[in-house]
């Protein structure tokens, strides 16, 4: 894709029904690029002059009559890929989740947590711990602390664009620095991926940091929407990049650690075992020879006020942490 900024979000008013008793409401549309797949199956690649983009509608999802019938009833028969995001106040177990984004193919849903409430996340709770519904997310763990700590929701089968990248990285011989985490924007920017610019992203964080309330105000306004919107309309394109790059044993890998960055947070007596186990070893990398070094999730509790004995001066020890034991530390 061409670098340039999200093209803005579009507003069209539909007529009013015949009978003229209901009143007039927006409905909203955004630009989706089509996957590299997408654009192969329709035959071949596309002039580079053609806008490589298609222009699908915004839902706002207050029921769950209001979304799609295969993603509420998740099936081996119709397996799906998603873009997927939440936005809230203090997103984290304590905080509020206020908007869950779904990225589809033809459509982006935004699905109102505040005002459909536990019903309408319960519905939703199926798809997200399905393994027939692939979810496409830049950063999948305090999405994943928010859903399990406020709803019971056990986010599965994610396909985290943050891990992939950093996977790839690996691949390539590059050597990853322990804090060198690609942020979205980052993502987004690389021509490898998407190569888009996503300026409105600053503003957003400034409105944030102005009025932490922000993603509560009901009806949502045309900024929510479209900073809503914008996090997860490009996933789905992204997800097809960085797929053909990752070989077999960094798909496993990503499977791995996409499933223990789901549960890095959501801390509980039972050691997980009410949390889908881990992906095993695929057999044609055990016929290769592969041994991997086993990938695991450890709690350490910090008490009170010792933090900074553990972080070290300028972040030293911690940092040396890092290095020495090949780890990735989260902070809770």
């Amino acid at each position: 894709m061409a670098s340039d900024s999200p093209p803005p979000l579009q507003t069209a008013i539909p007529l009013p029904p015949a009978s003229g008793d209901q009143p007039l409401h927006l409905v909203h549309w955004t630009r989706v690029p089509i996957p590299p797949a997408a654009v192969t199956e329709a035959g071949g690649g596309l002039p580079d002059d053609t806008d490589q983009s298609s222009l699908v509608p915004i839902h706002i999802v207050d029921d769950a009559s209001q979304l799609p019938h295969e993603f509420l009833n998740p099936s081996a028969d119709k397996k799906l890929v998603i873009g997927f995001d939440c936005e809230g106040v203090d997103l984290c177990r304590n905080g509020a989740l206020c908007v869950m984004q779904l990225a589809f193919p033809d459509a982006v849903y935004l699905v109102d947590a505040i005002k459909g409430g536990e019903a309408l996340m319960q519905a939703c709770k199926p798809a997200l711990e399905s393994s027939y519904i692939t979810k496409v997310i830049h950063d999948c763990k305090r999405d994943s602390e928010a859903l399990y700590f406020q709803f019971g929701i056990r986010l599965h089968n994610v396909m985290d664009t943050q891990i992939a990248y950093s996977l790839i990285e690996e691949q390539e011989g590059k050597k990853r620095a322990p804090d060198d985490y690609i942020s979205f924007v980052g993502l987004l920017a690389d021509p490898r991926y998407c190569g888009v610019s996503y300026l409105e992203k600053q503003t957003v964080r400034v409105l944030l940091r102005e009025d932490p309330k922000f993603w509560t105000y009901r009806p949502m306004t045309e900024m929510m929407i479209r900073a809503a919107t914008d996090d997860v309309r490009f996933l789905l394109y992204i997800y097809h990049k960085l797929m053909e790059k990752l070989n077999e044993k960094s798909l496993w890998q990503l499977s791995v650690r996409g499933s223990l960055y789901c549960r890095c947070f959501c801390i509980n007596d039972n050691d997980y075992a009410d949390w889908p186990p881990l992906p095993s070893l695929p057999e044609s990398l055990v016929a290769e020879g592969y041994v991997p070094v086993e990938e695991i999730l450890s709690v350490l509790h910090v008490p009170p006020g010792k933090m900074g004995r553990i972080i070290g001066r300028g972040g030293a020890s911690i940092t040396s942490v890092k290095e020495c034991c090949n780890v990735q530390l989260c902070e809770d």
